[in-house]
């Protein structure tokens, strides 16, 4: 416990500080882990090659609100489809913080950069996963995700709140990946294609709607294939979460 609240990151790194184990379990205030979590992060870490290991996320809370359930759904592509494949390749490019695990001595070489990291001339304090885990891949150490370490958080019921995590995330993800750009060339080649995918596609995807938009306004004539193909799109990807997580 610290006098006043000075944020995620400052905690964390008096918590890292003041541990004495071989390995750091980072769980959000938010956030409860499944009984075997621990146990199943730790075999992982075995191999002295992974300096950081995340879990499964799914919403605690997700049959309160239609907006909980498809965000449910969200987590259940980012984590069983997104990470699952980049740690095929070696390297998750963001461990999430409601349920990641760090090796310490890793943690103990990169703490001063993560504490002076500064953005825009001020302290940084948003995207604390996701410059940790590039601070690990730039120190040489895999990073992996674990299917079956599983960990319950709550999600936002309300659009507002969303949208107001959703541009904060944003902002850790393009920013981080400028920062990470150097580590591309190292590692396999599918994540390269992975970050250009996650970073070009909602710009292509906002040019899109913005362009059907002006068509419409403009010639007064509906852009039917613009629409149809965003359209078939998010069903087809949709369709194989839902089919695939039941």
């Amino acid at each position: 416990l610290l006098p006043s609240n000075v944020g995620k990151r400052k905690a964390q790194i008096a918590a890292i500080r003041r541990s004495f184990g071989d390995l750091v379990l980072n769980v959000d205030s938010d956030t409860e882990i499944a009984p075997d979590v621990v146990s199943k992060l730790v075999c992982k870490m075995q191999d002295p090659a992974v300096g950081a290991a995340m879990g499964q996320l799914t919403a605690s809370n997700r049959n309160d609100s239609w907006l909980t359930r498809l965000i449910d759904m969200e987590y259940w592509l980012a984590c069983n489809e997104e990470r699952a494949a980049q740690t095929r390749f070696g390297a998750v490019m963001c461990c999430c913080g409601p349920c990641a695990m760090y090796r310490r001595s890793a943690l103990m070489l990169l703490l001063d950069q993560y504490e002076t990291q500064f953005f825009r001339g001020k302290p940084s304090d948003f995207g604390e996963d996701r410059h940790l885990t590039i601070l690990m891949l730039k120190a040489g150490f895999r990073t992996e995700y674990v299917p079956d370490a599983i960990a319950a958080t709550v999600v936002p019921d309300r659009l507002l709140p969303y949208l107001r995590q959703q541009l904060r995330w944003a902002r850790s993800t393009y920013r981080d990946t400028l920062l990470g750009l150097h580590l591309l060339p190292g590692l396999d080649r599918y994540l390269t294609l992975d970050v250009l995918g996650q970073n070009l596609g909602p710009l292509l995807l906002a040019i899109s709607s913005i362009a059907a938009l002006a068509q419409l306004a403009l010639t007064d004539s509906v852009p039917w294939w613009t629409g149809l193909t965003i359209v078939a799109m998010t069903m087809i990807r949709c369709s194989v979460a839902a089919l695939r997580a039941g």
